[in-house]
């Protein structure tokens, strides 16, 4: 039984959550379900096996793919005896690990140049935020490799290279100062975050099939980071970005009609 209680303080809401491990529930069931619990939130278990969990709402989704997932990981091929065997699929997440590694890094290489070609302030703050929140996920995923006891390394992603490669032209096809660079970066920026999620809802997925709950834990907190960058992204490019550029637009074809018009009165 999961007993769910939504508690109010202040500007945030927090959930307690309270599971009791049933008598009937034994040894491999309850060793599960408590794996489960710790890889949402903070865990207290007690004598009684009552287990008492403090959860933050954005991690309410996190819980439950875990609980649903547990049938899905212990059954799945290379699981016997609740001891898993390394496998093609086990082999392949680890290289997709590599990937997201080495293209996090070069990512945060890229940012700097983004900022430094970013006409608005805002956008300017939106990429350093989002150097700042790269550093962190690197490190979140220097704890995965250390979870899965493997070398923290990263492997070639072309994916990523081309997606940087071609943040890079357009920074030197839009003329600086502009809106329509920013309205351009946003662009670029938000097909590296599309990338990214994709990967990390990937492994996300694998990492539970395969029972590593925690790292899945981990790998989830980033892919909530890295939608909610594509959304702010969004609101920047909607809120402003896009329509100041456009008026930029007009306003170049109007001066140039203008100069043309002078030019032909001049030669008349």
């Amino acid at each position: 039984r999961l007993v769910v209680i939504a508690v109010e303080a202040g500007a945030s809401v927090h959930l307690q959550a309270i599971a009791v491990v049933l008598p009937e529930m034994e040894g491999e069931q309850v060793k599960r379900k408590v794996v489960l619990l710790q890889a949402a939130g903070e865990i207290l278990v007690n004598p009684e096996r009552k287990i008492e969990l403090r959860l933050y709402f954005s991690y309410l989704s996190i819980f439950k793919k875990y609980f649903m997932a547990t049938k899905t990981a212990t059954s799945a091929p290379g699981h016997t005896n609740g001891q898993k065997r390394e496998g093609l699929l086990e082999k392949f997440f680890l290289d997709q690990l590599k990937d997201i590694y080495y293209a996090e890094q070069q990512m945060l290489k890229a940012l700097k140049e983004m900022k430094a070609a970013s006409t608005t302030e805002e956008l300017e703050d939106a990429f350093e935020n989002h150097h700042m929140q790269t550093e962190k996920q690197i490190k979140r995923l220097d704890k995965v490799f250390q979870i899965l006891k493997e070398k923290p390394e990263g492997k070639r992603c072309e994916a990523m290279d081309g997606l940087i490669k071609e943040a890079k032209t357009i920074i030197n096809e839009t003329k600086e100062g502009t809106m329509t660079r920013d309205a351009a970066l946003i662009i670029a920026a938000q097909k590296v975050e599309h990338y990214e999620i994709a990967t990390y809802g990937g492994l996300v997925q694998l990492a539970l099939t395969l029972g590593k709950h925690r790292a899945a834990a981990l790998l989830d907190k980033t892919l909530l980071e890295e939608e909610q960058t594509d959304h702010n992204l969004t609101y920047i490019a909607e809120a402003h970005i896009n329509f100041e550029a456009e008026e930029e637009d007009e306003k170049t074809e109007k001066s140039m009609e203008s100069s043309s018009a002078s030019a032909s009165s001049s030669y008349n």
